[in-house]
């Protein structure tokens, strides 16, 4: 029974794989982001772990380093919003912020503390990805606890520098971990940076913001990278994806993630509602 287990875990990250690198999919993808935090805490345990048994395939989670060199979950540069201690990560020890407890969205104060990366490792081997946010400098960091947890297939990076500056600062780790643009479609330039990254690295996905539902390059983008690579769309909050966000998805899913997927090809979305995301898209046999 434990060994059939543990295939079924394998091939869930191996199902994901798949769909990744299948620049013609119809499934759609679904981030949770900073884990399922709506029940629990952001980027705490809890939070990785009801995104794992609520079938999401990727968790968003926040990175840093502490004074002593370890890893920790943690959005904010300081611990103040979202636990009752104070003071930059970067200049407190693992164990000062292990003395102190996480605040639930509403303040509430939780009996959880802050995680570290080796513990998120642990619990999520084989069973979803991980979007790791604001690891992109300390990735040497990342990848060594990764790789000594056996988690390094299920690593995804992004972020926002040009093709020539992920190739010299990132390029030794472009063929172990997945790696997504970041590209702000409002921009002068966005469609030939995009060119320029298939050119030098074909991601198998693309990031994209924009504004508002105005812009155009939406639509360009979808065509330029059709059966190409993958496009990523967020829908945490209004003006990330133009007015298609999670609070207007509740009482019309069609027009915010239907029309992401259906008008943009989209087959990436992170969302601060996982749950109800994953609904929606096993309704349209997507997910």
């Amino acid at each position: 029974m434990r060994q059939e287990w543990g295939k079924c875990r394998t091939d869930r990250v191996d199902s994901i794989v798949s769909r990744l690198e299948d620049p013609d999919t119809r499934s759609v993808i679904v981030v949770a982001h900073r884990g399922d935090w709506r029940h629990s805490v952001e980027n705490s345990l809890q939070a990785v772990q009801n995104a794992i048994d609520m079938q999401v395939d990727v968790v968003e989670i926040d990175v840093r380093k502490t004074a002593d060199g370890r890893l920790v979950l943690m959005h904010d540069a300081t611990i103040d919003r979202t636990t009752n201690g104070s003071g930059k990560v970067s200049e407190l020890t693992l164990d000062s912020i292990r003395n102190c407890y996480l605040k639930a969205a509403d303040s509430t104060l939780t009996d959880l503390r802050v995680p570290t990366l080796d513990e998120v490792f642990e619990i999520s081997r084989d069973r979803i990805m991980l979007n790791i946010d604001k690891g992109y400098w300390i990735f040497d960091d990342v990848y060594a606890l990764a790789e000594k947890a056996g988690t390094t297939r299920q690593i995804i990076m992004k972020g926002d520098q040009a093709a020539d500056q992920v190739l010299e600062s990132f390029g030794r780790y472009l063929d172990r971990v997945f790696y997504m643009p970041i590209v702000n479609l409002n921009k002068e330039g966005a469609e030939e940076a995009i060119a320029d990254f298939q050119e030098k690295i074909r991601p198998v996905a693309y990031e994209l913001l924009y504004k508002s539902d105005t812009c155009q390059t939406p639509l360009r983008v979808k065509n330029q990278l059709a059966g190409k690579s993958l496009i990523w769309y967020n829908t945490m909050w209004n003006g990330m994806s133009g007015s298609r966000y999670d609070d207007r998805a509740v009482d019309d899913p069609d027009r915010v993630y239907g029309y992401l997927i259906d008008s943009l090809n989209a087959r990436i979305i992170q969302t601060d509602r996982p749950g109800f995301l994953i609904r929606y898209l096993v309704s349209r046999g997507q997910h």
